[in-house]
Order: C-alpha cells, then sequence, then structure tokens
C-alpha cells in the first residue's frame, strides 16, 4: 500500500529532478533564454523552458500508475494542449490573445471528458444547480487559476514553491473529503515541482518559463474541481479559493490596479505581490520564504475548514479574509489601488467638468 501511494510521487520527483538538467541543456542549445528587462527582477540572461521536465514528469507519473479514467485523460490531453503552446512562447513568443484562445480549447477538452463545476453549495443550505453555466464557470475557472500562476511567476522558485504548497493542501483537503484520486493526481504534481525547486530555488539554475506556470495552474485549477467542487458542504465552496489563495488575490489586484490606471489588463508591472515586498527592502529569497510562509497559513485554513463544523470553517474563512486584507494594506498594495481610483476619479470630474 505504502509503494502504491509513495511510488507514484517518488517516480515524478526524480524524473523532473533528472529531467530538468537535460532541458536546460536543451534550452541553451536552441537559446532559448530569459533575457533581462526594466520589469524583471533577474540580472543576468537564464534558460527558461524549465516547465517541460515537469510537464514530462507529471505525465510519464499519471501515465504509468493511474487509472485512466475519462476524467485524467482529459487533464492528460488539456496539459498537453497548454504545454505545446507554453512551449511555443518559451521560443518564439505568443500574443495573450492566443494564449488565451489555447486556454479556452484546452478547458473546452476537459469539460468534454467530464470535468465540470455542475453545482455551487448554497451558504444558506442546499445546492445550485449551475445547468448551462456550468460551461462557462469550468472555462473561466480554469483559464483564471492558469493565468494567476503564470503572473506570479517573477522570482526564483516562487511560482514552483507556492504551485507546490497548494498542491499538498488539495491533495490533503481531497482525502478528507473522499476524492483520492484527485488527492493523488495533486500529490504527484506537488512531487514535481519540489523536484524542480532543486534547480529553480534562488539562485536558480534554470527557469520553468511559461511552459511550466501555465502547465501548474492548469493541473491546479483543473484538480480542484475534481476534488473541491463535488462536495456538498458548505465550506467547499470557499476551500478552493483559499488553497490558491496567493495567486488569485495577486491577479484579482492587478486587474483592479491596472483598470484604475487605465492599462490593459495583460499588460506587465512591477508592482505584485513580491515587487512589494523586494521594494520594503526584503531580499530575493526572504521574499520568496515569505510567501512560502502566507501559502502554508493559507493552506493550514483550507485544512482547518476541512475538518470542522461549518459554522467553525466559515469563522476561519473570515478571519483568514480579514488577515489577507491587513497584509495587503501593510505592503502598500490597497492604499495604491485607492491613490490609483481616486485620481482616475479626478481626472474623469476634471474631464465632464470641461
Amino acid at each position: 500500500m505504502a509503494m502504491k501511494t509513495l511510488g507514484p510521487l517518488v517516480l515524478s520527483f526524480l524524473l523532473v529532478l533528472a529531467g530538468t538538467p537535460f532541458v536546460r541543456k536543451l534550452a541553451i542549445k536552441y537559446r532559448v533564454m530569459d533575457k533581462p528587462e526594466e520589469r524583471k527582477v533577474h540580472q543576468r540572461i537564464m534558460p527558461r523552458l524549465g516547465g517541460l521536465a515537469i510537464c514530462f514528469g507529471f505525465w510519464v507519473a499519471v501515465a504509468a500508475t493511474q487509472t485512466l479514467t475519462r476524467e485524467i485523460l482529459g487533464l492528460l490531453a488539456g496539459g498537453l494542449l497548454i504545454c505545446l503552446v507554453g512551449v511555443w512562447d518559451d521560443f518564439r513568443g505568443v500574443s495573450p490573445r492566443v494564449k488565451l484562445l489555447f486556454q479556452v480549447l484546452a478547458a473546452c477538452i476537459v469539460i468534454a471528458m467530464g470535468v465540470r463545476v455542475d453545482f455551487m453549495t448554497n451558504p444558506v443550505g442546499g445546492e445550485v444547480s449551475l445547468y448551462y453555466l456550468s460551461y462557462p464557470v469550468t472555462v473561466l475557472w480554469i483559464i483564471g487559476i492558469t493565468n494567476a500562476v503564470n503572473l506570479i511567476d517573477g522570482l526564483d522558485g516562487l511560482a514552483a514553491g507556492v504551485s507546490a504548497i497548494a498542491a499538498v493542501t488539495l491533495g490533503i483537503v481531497s482525502m478528507l473529503e473522499g476524492f483520492e484520486q484527485a488527492a493523488m493526481l495533486a500529490f504527484i504534481l506537488a512531487a514535481g515541482a519540489f523536484g524542480f525547486l532543486k534547480h529553480n530555488f534562488y539562485p536558480a539554475k534554470i527557469f520553468m518559463g511559461d511552459t511550466g506556470s501555465l502547465f501548474l495552474g492548469f493541473n491546479l485549477s483543473v484538480i480542484a474541481i475534481l476534488g473541491l467542487t463535488k462536495s456538498t458542504t458548505v465550506v467547499s465552496l470557499f476551500l478552493p479559493v483559499v488553497i490558491l489563495g496567493i495567486p488569485i488575490i495577486d491577479t484579482l489586484l492587478a486587474i483592479v490596479r491596472r483598470f484604475f490606471s487605465n492599462k490593459p489588463i495583460f499588460s506587465a508591472d512591477k508592482e505584485h505581490l513580491h515587487h512589494r515586498l523586494l521594494a520594503m527592502g526584503l531580499t530575493h529569497q526572504r521574499t520568496v520564504l515569505t510567501i512560502y510562509g502566507v501559502s502554508v497559513l493559507l493552506g493550514l485554513s483550507a485544512v482547518l475548514m476541512a475538518l470542522v463544523t461549518t459554522a467553525q470553517g466559515m469563522l476561519i474563512m473570515v478571519v483568514t479574509t480579514l488577515g489577507v486584507f491587513i497584509a495587503a494594506d501593510r505592503v502598500g498594495i490597497l492604499r495604491d489601488i485607492a491613490i490609483k481610483r481616486a485620481a482616475r476619479v479626478d481626472k474623469a470630474s476634471h474631464h465632464t467638468a470641461k
């Protein structure tokens, strides 16, 4: 039994651990390099494409050890499409619209194979069937989380570590909810991310590129549907959001920030959470470890929410939400958004007066 459980995790970890140096040589040979830019933190040219090792390790471990149900086949097929567009982007560069199109297609693949958010738990009791709305809700969730993980990939080891912590939490909560296959998928993904961290933690030898960040985000989103959206408990509605709190919060704040700044949503900037922590004086490594710590706290909150009564779970949710807002205010993110909003309102009023 132990071998059946640990075997897939060890296989995924070792494949990524051993495969990453090979991918690094491949990236250098074909000049798939990430060059320093004004909005980026790293100061030297770095090979990217490391996510290809994560993709390979996950696929082999899942295909070789798991029962290939329709849902898992959909996950693997959709992940293949995401990996291909990620490789394309790392090699040549792809416009945000093209990447979005491929993400929608990948989401449609998993939906066609039976992976959907069929209902949402009603906080006041019972459940609300989504009927045909289940399709757009599922697509929006998948592309939202996929891009959220992609956006936090700004420091050595950040996206891999946060994804690994989220995957471990997904696995634990899925087991508590009785979805063992989803739990196993989450643990296999986490093992691969940990294997990659050996080469990616500061100072990194290789970046995962869009190949890795998009692939991790896609798989986290789909596994969350398989393991957390089938439960009828009230707290299950909030568990995926808490577990994936860091990328979700960072993405939502980025959207609001860019809206008030009159910038395109997909535009890049240096105002993400990790940029803020660096600006406060934290070192590269401490910034990453701080965000790891917050991710662990959110994960523990999610596990507690799954273990306690509904009332206690909702109390934990409220306390966690308040803590997140207080932390966001302490690092200046909320104040910055308020300033941008005030500037936009003032500009609009000035324009109207004219």
